[in-house]
């Protein structure tokens, strides 16, 4: 099943190129529907917070320069406020764009992070890594953009990861996905520069979930980024950003 969040916050099943407005995510139909080209897609999340993983990947790791040749024995955390979400273009609509990424002036180094993006259905708390996934509402896709120079230079990475817009995600949540079991593809302006399957991931999802509800709970809603491979790079205005991974589709994205 196909969620999305379009207009001014409707939410509806997506099936083809029709929605089916329900009244929350994944619930009753209201009995109207809408044609997919005719709507605006909005990010279909709705988070409390947005939790997010570090050097999952060894490869990024080692092109990072962060690569000690032990790998890391817990999840690296850290979190992205809610002004970074960002809505995803439409594919029914070819001159929607969703929301730009804008270059900020502090930063002369904006990179690109494509990665796959949890969504939680149940609240998590203290759960065990067999049990994790059965909390989980949906995957999807996401861009979790970063001020490359900023995030070396600053105390903490607020400004190098929660800027405005900073979370292009979508376009939409798929209910079934095996999450260790699929491909993800970044290309900027056509051209391939991240492609990694998911079971290269250092924690699967599944640890990840179970890590961070042991001291933080997780919310149906919440968001949880699982990392990125190897390939990241810089961005420059006008670029077009696509985030594909097999299973859910692709988000496309401007920066501006």
């Amino acid at each position: 099943m196909k969620i999305v969040r379009f207009n001014e916050g409707l939410w509806g099943v997506l099936e083809g190129e029709t929605i089916h407005e329900t009244d929350m995510p994944g619930g009753n139909p209201t009995g109207r529907v809408f044609d997919l080209g005719s709507v605006r897609l909005r990010a279909p999340v709705a988070p409390g917070k947005i939790v997010c993983v570090g050097r999952n990947y060894l490869d990024h790791i080692r092109e990072m320069g962060n690569d000690t040749g032990d790998l890391p024995k817990e999840p690296g955390l850290f979190l992205k406020g809610l002004n970074t979400l960002a809505d995803p273009a439409n594919p029914a609509r070819p001159h929607d764009s969703g929301d730009a990424v804008p270059y900020p002036a502090f930063t002369k180094s904006l990179h690109y992070e494509g990665e796959l993006a949890v969504v939680i259905g149940d609240r998590m708390k203290d759960v065990p890594e067999d049990d994790a996934l059965n909390h989980v509402f949906g995957y999807t896709c996401a861009l979790d953009v970063t001020a490359r120079d900023v995030q070396r230079t600053d105390l903490q990475w607020v400004r190098a990861k929660s800027s405005d817009k900073f979370l292009p995600i979508g376009p939409w949540v798929v209910t079934s996905l095996d999450p260790q079991n699929t491909m993800l593809r970044t290309y900027v302006n056509g051209e391939l520069r991240q492609e990694a399957h998911t079971s290269l991931m250092i924690f699967p999802v599944a640890k990840v979930l179970s890590y961070i509800s042991q001291f933080m709970t997780l919310e149906p809603g919440d968001v949880v980024l699982t990392g990125t491979p190897e390939g990241v790079g810089e961005l420059k205005p006008g670029d077009q950003v696509e985030v594909a991974i097999e299973g859910i589709g692709a988000l496309h994205t401007r920066i501006a």
